[in-house]
């Protein structure tokens, strides 16, 4: 990466915040980053959580100085992989720096303040970095030089580079891993994202300008990596807001726009689309859920041959399948998530035997991809259920149809997908039990008309108390995060329930797709 950088040091690299950085300034920082963290005694093995706005230069230089020194960068901001403003709990950032052992927290200036917050209760304290002048007990990771910042000579392949957080059931995080191996191969293989059927041939071959409004703290940032050593120029947006992803298209000549699926609902909708020049877009890259057909279809009448769905996991890496611009014609192929990205690479299996299944039967979608994760931190039970047989459980179920489509059809589990989250209705639960004068609740998912799951919570107070689903809200909201929170809450004198106690979900989904009928369908 930073070779690329010093090739070419003028370059236009990095967009954050209408400020502008060259490939010779972001190389700058991230030596003088890794060389400060060496001399606090940062190296191979230790691990360096990362705290920043997870869509700024920030993010991507300090994780690049701790792979530098050979360290492991372990994000702790969040869990999404779709929605940048999504932010644990400061419990639960102080549980996961805790787990990581972490020898140095190091955040950007606008992260001190909760950093310190983070820091206040712990036998032993990581080395507080900031990356600016900090206060008196900080180490200012810009100061010095970037003397003595060369790789790390012994890191080996199976050591971790990258720890991200998925959710668990229990409500805490997850720590996804990825080794150096993983990180380097895919850097070596950039530009990585094949020539896609339908997609603009003769945009590919210019220069890639991307603007990313999901986390870099997950797959976003390998994408940002791709772009930059191949390279092209990453214009970063903390957050969605449409109008201004439409004026930085035009304004910087976005060619590759990565959303998650309601946002290209948000941008096609947009007064100011119309009369915006999205001339040089060639890629709308949307990941994180299904799309609704009709809307899909629709979208492509508006944007042009330019739509590709990705389907995949946090633990998988890699796009599983990818939905090409030529699929969106057809309404038939916009159920699906498209076909396989690399041939061999994807499996219907049962999810008790593991045997492979035929075209048409359904089972849990398994995956072999280019680039796996290494299981979860400190998980071992989990990182063995993980993978079988070689293959990654994704915990999906669906069907390929003969054209080699994959259509998705619901979970393995009882687990929700939520702006990129994966939630266990057991976490909300647990919480929404804890509240006053809550009694008993249930949890599942409901889709929208536009395919985006909601969460759905039926509630039982206990006699004679009052409950109000607005504090139920913030009560979850505050517990764990807004990610969490039920879109629905409906108070109920009982729950539907199946055996001694266990909750009737498929009563439960009917009653929240009637509840949902009830409030104008979308919430």
């Amino acid at each position: 990466m930073l070779t690329q950088f010093d090739a070419d040091p003028d370059r236009a690299a990095i967009v954050s915040g209408g400020v502008i950085l060259t490939a010779g300034e972001i190389a700058g920082a991230t030596r003088r980053a890794a060389a400060a963290m060496g001399r606090q005694g940062i190296t191979r093995g230790d691990v360096v959580c990362i705290f920043t706005e997870p869509n700024t230069a920030a993010t991507l230089i300090l994780r690049w100085a701790a792979n530098l020194r050979g360290a492991t960068a372990a994000h702790v901001r969040g869990m999404s992989a779709v929605v940048p403003d999504d932010e644990l709990r400061l419990e639960l950032q102080r549980a996961v720096v805790a787990d990581l052992g972490a020898r140095m927290l190091a955040v950007d200036v606008s992260h001190e303040g909760r950093a310190r917050d983070l820091l206040a209760t712990g036998a032993e304290r990581p080395v507080l970095a900031v990356l600016g002048a900090g206060g008196p007990d900080t180490v200012d990771l810009t100061a010095g030089s970037g003397d003595g910042a060369e790789p790390c000579a012994d890191i080996t392949d199976d050591d971790l580079a990258v720890i991200t957080q998925t959710s668990g059931s229990s409500g805490l995080p997850k720590g996804v891993c990825w080794t150096f191996g993983v990180k380097n191969d895919m850097v070596a293989s950039a530009p990585w994202l094949p020539p896609i059927a339908g997609a603009n041939a003769a945009g590919r071959c210019g220069r890639t300008n991307v603007l990313i409004t999901a986390p870099l703290t997950h797959s976003s940032g390998f994408a940002a990596d791709d772009t930059l050593v191949s390279g092209g120029m990453v214009a970063l947006h903390n957050g969605f807001e449409a109008g201004a992803v439409l004026r930085a298209v035009a304004h910087h000549r976005i060619s590759r726009l990565m959303l998650g699926t309601p946002q290209v609902n948000a941008l096609a909708e947009h007064p100011d689309r119309a009369g915006t020049d999205l001339s040089s877009l060639t890629e709308l890259f949307y990941m994180g859920s299904p799309g609704a057909p009709l809307r899909l279809h629709e979208a492509r009448e508006i944007f042009g041959p330019v739509l590709i769905q990705g389907y995949g996991t946090s633990e998988a890496g890699d796009a599983i399948t990818v939905l090409s611009p030529d699929d969106h014609k057809d309404l038939r192929t916009c159920g699906t998530v498209g076909r396989p990205l690399n041939s061999g690479a994807l499996s219907i299996r049962h999810p008790e035997t593991g045997a492979a299944l035929p075209v048409g039967e359904i089972g849990e979608v398994c995956a072999k991809p280019r680039w796996p994760s290494a299981g979860y931190w400190h998980e071992p039970e989990l990182t063995a259920a993980l993978v079988r047989d070689g293959w990654i459980r994704t915990g999906d179920l669906g069907h390929l149809d003969d054209g080699g489509y994959l259509h998705l059809s619901g979970r393995l589990s009882d687990m929700m997908k939520v702006k990129g989250v994966r939630i266990h209705p057991e976490a909300v639960e647990r919480v929404l039990t804890q509240a006053p004068g809550v009694s008993q609740a249930a949890v599942c998912g409901v889709e929208d008309p536009d395919r985006v799951e909601r969460i759905y919570a039926a509630v039982v107070p206990k006699p004679g108390a009052a409950v109000d689903p607005e504090e139920l809200r913030r009560h979850v909201a505050e517990a764990l995060s807004d990610n969490y929170v039920p879109s629905l809450i409906e108070i109920r004198r009982e729950l539907p329930v199946i055996g001694p106690g266990k909750p009737d979900r498929e009563q439960l989904r009917a009653d929240a797709r009637a509840a949902l009928s009830r409030s104008g369908s979308r919430v």
